[in-house]
């Protein structure tokens, strides 16, 4: 058993939360990291047992145009800062993972820059990917060269070169040795060479035990990545999709349908990272159309099968809105004195903490009991793991469910309620956009929940909550509609439309049919790598007009 597997992450984008300059002026270092420092009490005080923080290190903007892989960025301050810092963590038991971006690097890299000096002449020249100096690129340096995202100033590595693979591996044994880091997460490792990921492995296998290798992967066969031999875990964006789309369209049956084919897809002892937003995506307060599916959506993320993570902020309810040229809303400065009545005021983070304390007194439940699917409606879901029921509602109106149990009595971890099971059968009354973890009354926790008698439509401020689409009546016992029409069938794939042969407009994601934004989508999908005939699949089965634009507008 490694610490990750029962983790509770907080993850931080230190630039933006540290409120350092857009651009780098390679100046006297500012110790900004230090002002991050109180935020380690927050994090352990809400139950997080794990950080991922990054990227830190010296780049030219944002960040994921890396300068120079050993210094910590001078916006932040000095590696010394960066040492204390996540001594600092240690001390508190919190564990710390920095972001890996070994994909691409800025134009100001040394080995980059060497070939802009010396062109043909420079022994750098094969560590970038086809570089070709008969063609040219937007800076006009005389030559071209691959790069992400379309975008030259990330300039691609080719980890193919043994070079590039032997440096990366010195800088992550220095990151180890200098920094006592616990983790990496890997930055676009959908695109990462599979090869360059096992020496990786090897080399953090050897260097330092239950060191964690993470990987950004956006869609696809997450075992391809996540296994004994290179990855330990990869994001798992089709859950954080469905999270929120799920709640929005008012159908579990996406959520539930994405939970069980990725437990077909990976192995049980591999834990997918899971999140609900992060410092690419959306605020889960900006993307959910009813505020108060906040609690439904949260109590999913702690209690799926994976790695529960929430981005710095989400725990205040903050909103934040991608726009087509800044993700700055998404990464922004907070005041933390700030909020210092939020943890007893604000029934979002009285949630994050709850939730947090609850996952800590039942790890072995939640970190390690299989996934039992009790009930599915397109508005209430009902699963067990280990000892825990847990069950929540997306309708606007009380819900009745009944499901199988094996205990006499059970006890609401979040709202104390007292139920006794009939028969076998536990009873559940769910109030609107609301939700419940039971535990037996004879394996309650001490402490666990804290009995916060959360109930999200009450408590939240009804003129902050978004608009939400009338939703059918509550679902009455035992009713399950059949999920033709909501999980497109492989044999039907044949009578689709050529979704890649769509000509996309050039209008907003807003303006478009559903048929334009699949398409959108699937030409993303392929920027990222190969598109296989589940991932086509998948996105022909979503239907929903804010669904797909919600799909379209994360992909960075």
């Amino acid at each position: 058993m490694a610490w990750y597997d029962e983790a509770v992450f907080y993850h931080i984008y230190p630039l933006g939360l540290a409120g350092a300059p857009k651009k780098n002026d390679y100046g006297e270092p500012v110790h900004r990291l230090n002002a991050l420092l109180p935020w380690i009490d927050h994090i352990k005080r809400l139950g997080f047992t794990a950080l991922y923080i990054g990227p830190l290190f010296q780049s030219v903007g944002h960040g994921y145009e890396t300068t120079d892989y050993r210094t910590l960025d001078c916006r932040l301050g000095t590696n010394d800062d960066l040492v204390a810092f996540v001594r600092a963590c240690h001390d508190a038991g919190i564990k710390v993972v920095f972001d890996g971006v070994f994909n691409h690097t800025g134009r100001d890299f040394f080995a980059f820059q060497d070939i802009c000096a010396k062109r043909e002449a420079s022994p750098y020249r094969d560590w970038y990917c086809n570089v070709n100096f008969w063609g040219d690129n937007e800076y006009h340096d005389g030559f071209s060269y691959d790069n992400w995202g379309g975008y030259d100033l990330l300039a691609k590595l080719n980890q193919r070169n043994p070079a590039v693979r032997d440096y990366i591996c010195d800088v992550v044994r220095f990151w180890i040795e200098t920094f006592d880091v616990d983790g990496i997460r890997l930055d676009a490792a959908d695109v990462l060479d599979f090869d360059f990921m096992r020496a990786l492995r090897k080399t953090v296998d050897a260097a330092k035990p239950d060191f964690w290798l993470m990987g950004e992967v956006i869609h696809g066969d997450y075992s391809r990545w996540a296994n004994e031999r290179t990855l330990h875990s990869v994001t798992d964006y089709a859950l954080h999709k469905g999270l929120y789309s799920g709640h929005n369209d008012h159908n579990y049956f996406e959520i539930a349908h994405t939970v069980r084919r990725t437990i077909g897809m990976v192995p049980a002892h591999i834990k997918l990272y899971n999140f609900v937003d992060n410092h690419d995506v959306e605020r889960i307060s900006t993307k959910l159309r009813n505020k108060a599916h906040y609690l439904p959506v949260h109590i999913l993320l702690y209690t799926l099968p994976g790695i529960p993570s929430v981005y710095y902020g989400s725990e205040f309810g903050i909103e934040g809105r991608k726009e087509r040229f800044s993700d700055d809303s998404l990464r922004p400065c907070i005041d933390l004195a700030a909020h210092a009545d939020d943890y007893e005021s604000n029934p979002c983070t009285e949630l994050i903490a709850a939730l947090g304390s609850i996952h800590a007194a039942y790890a072995d439940d939640l970190a390690w009991a299989p996934y039992r699917e009790l009930c599915l409606t397109t508005q209430q879901y009902a699963f067990g793991r280990g000892r825990l029921v847990i069950a929540v509602n997306n309708g606007d109106a009380e819900a009745e469910i009944d499901v199988p149990v094996e205990g006499s009595a059970y006890v609401g971890l979040l709202g104390g309620a007292r139920l006794e099971a009939s028969d076998g059968r536990l009873a559940i009354s769910l109030p609107p956009c609301g939700g419940e973890i039971f535990a037996p009354e004879d394996a309650q926790a001490s402490g666990a929940g804290a009995s916060t008698r959360l109930t999200f439509a009450a408590q939240h401020d009804p003129a902050k909550r978004a608009s939400a689409e009338p939703s059918a009546k509550p679902a009455k016992r035992g009713d399950a509609p059949s999920l033709q029409g909501v999980v497109a069938e492989p044999e039907a794939e044949e009578k689709t439309l050529d979704l890649e042969g769509i000509e996309i407009p050039n209008i907003p994601y807003e303006q478009m049919s559903v048929e334009q934004l699949q398409a959108v989508i699937l030409a993303k999908m392929a920027k990222n790598g190969p598109v296989t005939d589940q991932m086509r699949r998948d996105v022909r089965a979503n239907v929903w007009l804010n669904s797909l634009v919600s799909w379209a507008k994360s992909f960075r």
